[in-house]
């Protein structure tokens, strides 16, 4: 039987010691890469670019969904992967729900695989 994997809270942004400053404990290795793994396909990065890039920072579902050439439920479904990742958040207005990118949380990611890349 697979090992199952510990239910990590990531809503709060990646804080753990840089990869490059000591090598990593098990769990702060996990936390890390579960958020590289949340980003770790083309159509989430193409969401966090529309997000990042997008004029007042946020987009719902539906213009998410055209942009990057997919069905609204497959952007959902990949939304759901990068909120539970904690790198987006959402918020349901009436019948769309709108995305933001935590910037917070890209930068501290950011930062623990490299502290002097956005220096």
């Amino acid at each position: 039987m697979p090992k199952a994997l510990p239910v990590i809270d990531m809503s709060a942004p990646v804080c753990c010691t840089p990869v490059a400053a000591a090598p990593l404990d098990d769990d702060a290795a996990l936390e890390v890469a579960l958020r590289l793994k949340a980003i770790a396909d083309p159509v989430r990065v193409r969401l966090l670019s529309l997000l990042l890039t997008s004029p007042d920072g946020q987009e719902n579902s539906g213009d998410l969904a055209a942009a990057v050439g997919v069905a609204e439920s497959t952007a959902s479904h990949h939304l759901t992967q990068l909120r539970t990742a904690g790198l987006v958040e959402s918020e349901r207005r009436g019948m769309n729900t709108i995305h933001r990118a935590r910037r917070d949380a890209l930068a501290a990611l950011c930062v623990v695989l490299d502290p002097n890349c956005c220096r």
